[in-house]
């Protein structure tokens, strides 16, 4: 942690940016499909049909919900030939999501 957002985590106050960032990123974990997507991910880079294929998704479902995903800079991709390939760009929301799926199975 820099000393930048250690400030920020440390302050009373949070700006209109972080509050923004911080609820798009609660939104984004807040749909059983960006989970599903963001979990396969997690464990390894996919393709759009790789992801589509192993979570009985439709391709367009698994590519808007990609371009969601990127847009927040939660995924990246990067292009071999005409396929893209998809992988996490923050392990800080894994670690959120982790933590939020260990609470679910918690007893």
């Amino acid at each position: 942690m820099d000393e930048h957002e250690k400030a920020i985590i440390e302050s009373e106050h949070l700006d209109e940016e972080t509050l923004f960032v911080a609820s798009q990123t609660f939104k984004a974990l807040s749909d059983p499909t960006r989970i599903r997507i963001l979990h396969l991910l997690s464990l390894k880079e996919s393709s759009v049909n790789e992801i589509a294929e192993k979570l009985s998704l439709l391709q367009s479902t698994v590519s808007h919900q990609l371009r969601f995903l990127k847009n927040l800079r939660l995924v990246k991709f990067r292009r071999a030939g005409t396929t893209l390939f998809y992988s996490i760009d923050d392990d800080h929301v894994i670690t959120l999501l982790n933590q939020a799926i260990h609470h679910a199975c918690h007893d």
